[in-house]
């Protein structure tokens, strides 16, 4: 009698970054011939991959873990919450194992301990582009890890570290894998895009028996030959973006750049450790569109952050009326433990922080209004999600 397959169930929480962790985790454990059960009943342990980022997103998390212990029971913890020492342990101490972000070889490790599963090859199937969470016609592609950055408010690289590159050749065999198995846009996401190749020293490697540099410029290029659209994430404002900027106004990848500002105010930029310099960002983005008329800037920013007066608060809302950027999101500053701003005197009261939030997304919907009307008459190429 054929022995029962062991099953594995899987919260997947957090950012981008951390849903490529969970499916190459996912990955693994199909090469190795587990099945990956929908519920927590059909599951012989469960793995929580979380979030640690901001309060609510930690909270998600815990809730997460003791949900999947109250229904299953074996519960595995990975992401960027276990690297927060020892809350999970402290707050949930039935948990099997914790590991922090990127850490597939512990959690197999993990899982190898709890419920072993010896190696079939013969029964054991997994398609080329690996197990993905996302719908077949899109997915994410992480070019990095860590980030070399220590802006104020961020405590990401306690969590995942300093900036790590994959090498540009195994970026574009897994691009390649993705785009043959259907992928019609592939999302290229890590903690800070336009680093990428940085800590290699931009080091030449090879696609295809061709030199490649191991470079954001080049890898766009790359990209763009695989015939499927290729939309940047996460891109720090250096001053090498430009260079993608005629990629896109080519057709090679989408007209579309996701820039975090975080602030226009110099003085409040210089606290968040940010580049400083509002009006030469101004400048820059006037230059892109005057390079790619149809291009699409999406943004973040942060409201209420330590110190901040309403004079400058006023300076942020003049640079979004100044900028006309298409997609914004605005965050009322949350104090997360271990972020070094939170030592900064004149903290703002939680209360104007939210009053602030909520006056910014006020302008930028007058704005985004203006935008999409626009767009009226103009025919696009779209993908569908869910026809409906």
């Amino acid at each position: 009698m054929k022995a029962q397959v062991p099953r594995v169930g899987f919260v997947s929480l957090g950012c981008p970054k951390a849903l490529v962790d969970s499916e190459q985790i996912l990955t693994r454990l199909r090469a190795e011939g587990y099945d990956i059960a929908p519920s927590y009943e059909g599951s012989d342990l469960v793995v929580v991959n979380t979030c640690g980022f901001i309060d609510a997103a930690v909270k998600e998390s815990l809730d997460a873990i003791g949900e999947a212990l109250a229904e299953n029971g074996k519960v595995i913890v990975t992401g960027c919450l276990g690297a927060k020492g020892d809350v999970v342990r402290e707050t949930h101490p039935r948990v099997l194992a914790v590991t922090g972000p990127h850490a597939t070889a512990e959690v197999m490790d993990a899982v190898h301990a709890h419920l072993p599963k010896p190696h079939d090859p013969f029964t054991d199937l997994v398609p080329p582009q690996g197990i993905k969470l996302t719908p077949k016609h899109y997915a994410y592609l992480k070019i990095s890890e860590g980030c070399n950055h220590r802006c104020t408010f961020c405590i990401i690289p306690s969590m995942r570290g300093d900036l790590v590159s994959r090498p540009v050749g195994d970026v574009m065999k897994e691009a390649e894998a993705l785009v043959k198995a259907g992928v019609k846009e592939l999302l290229v996401v890590s903690q800070d895009t336009s680093a990428y190749g940085v800590d290699m020293k931009y080091r030449t490697g090879f696609w295809g028996g061709k030199p490649l540099r191991t470079r954001m410029t080049e890898l766009c290029g790359a990209l763009g030959e695989l015939g499927a659209w290729v939309r940047l994430h996460y891109v720090y404002p250096y001053p090498h973006v430009d260079e993608v900027i005629p990629l896109m106004a080519e057709g090679k990848i989408l007209p579309y750049l996701d820039i975090p500002f975080q602030h226009a105010s110099p003085r409040i930029l210089k606290l968040m450790k940010r580049p400083a310099a509002a009006e030469k960002t101004l400048e820059r983005i006037r230059a892109w569109r005057a390079q790619c008329p149809d291009i699409t800037i999406r943004s973040t920013f942060i409201a209420g952050f330590p110190g901040e007066t309403e004079a400058e608060f006023q300076e942020l809302l003049s640079f979004l009326e100044e900028a006309q950027l298409d997609r914004v999101g605005c965050f009322a500053y949350s104090p997360v433990e271990g972020a070094t701003a939170n030592a900064l005197p004149d903290p703002v009261p939680e209360e104007v922080r939210e009053e602030r939030r909520a006056r910014f997304m006020e302008v930028q919907a007058a704005i985004s209004r203006e935008k999409l009307r626009a767009k009226v008459g103009r025919t696009m190429d779209v993908l569908v999600d869910e026809a409906g």
